[in-house]
């Protein structure tokens, strides 16, 4: 089943790079209204401008500019078709001892940010004629953590553990959802050397880019039955 555009906007946070840039892409390729966010302005944000999305400055690491966030989104669209919280911040420990700060970082931009926005949004949701959508982009590492990002790790597994209480809390006029990847798209910089060690990782031994995210994207906003569940990218890593 393929995707129908609604003339109410899917928010979008984080969308000028990457996965999150290739989200919105795909939603304004079908019609379908865009609001979008961005920490740093790249040349990715006045082309979204130019095809229609609604850009909105915000650092998540701010709970007021989060707060002015969610004012400019009910201002902008008494109803909204779905909220994707795609922003991420990928910080690994410097050091071998505990740095508070930086898990407090990860989870104002990973848990608090969502939680909140969530919480704000959930009558502009409700709105919506028919299942509305909230998707939690996570990360492979919420079920293995990991010995070099532990504050990001414990951020994106709190932010799963949200998906499930979400679920049961807007239910059943809004689906939440995470879609959990792996390693899906490289860097420019990465170098042969290692994108050849990297898709050994996995069974299917594949990197397959942005496009299997947009896939996952795609199938739970056009599921009618799938709430509180993680869509796994992860070529089956987990197994090997």
């Amino acid at each position: 089943m393929s995707y129908t555009a609604s003339n109410h906007p899917i928010l979008i946070t984080g969308a000028t790079q990457r996965l999150g840039l290739a989200i919105a892409e795909y939603f304004l390729a079908q019609a379908q209204p865009v609001i979008v966010t961005y920490r740093t302005k790249k040349p990715a944000v006045e082309n979204l401008a130019k095809r229609g999305a609604i850009l909105l400055h915000c650092d998540f690491e701010d709970e007021q500019a989060t707060e002015q966030l969610v004012q400019a989104v009910k201002n902008s669209a008494p109803t909204l078709r779905g909220i994707i919280h795609n922003a991420s911040d990928w910080n690994a420990e410097t050091q071998d001892s505990a740095d508070i700060s930086l898990l407090n970082k990860m989870m104002r931009i990973h848990v608090n940010a969502p939680y909140f926005i969530n919480w704000a949004l959930q009558d502009n949701l409700k709105q919506y004629e028919g299942f509305a959508d909230i998707v939690h982009m996570t990360d492979y590492v919420q079920d293995t953590g990991s010995s070099k990002h532990l504050a990001y790790s414990a951020s994106k597994a709190a932010l799963h553990n949200l998906t499930l209480s979400f679920a049961k809390k807007l239910a059943p006029n809004v689906k939440v959802n995470s879609v959990a990847p792996a390693l899906v798209m490289f860097n420019e910089y990465d170098d042969e050397e290692y994108r050849m060690k990297a898709q050994k990782k996995s069974l299917l031994e594949a990197v397959p880019g942005a496009t299997e995210a947009v896939r996952a994207i795609e199938y739970l906003f056009t599921s009618d039955y799938v709430t509180g569940q993680t869509l796994h990218l992860n070529g089956g890593r987990h197994l090997k």
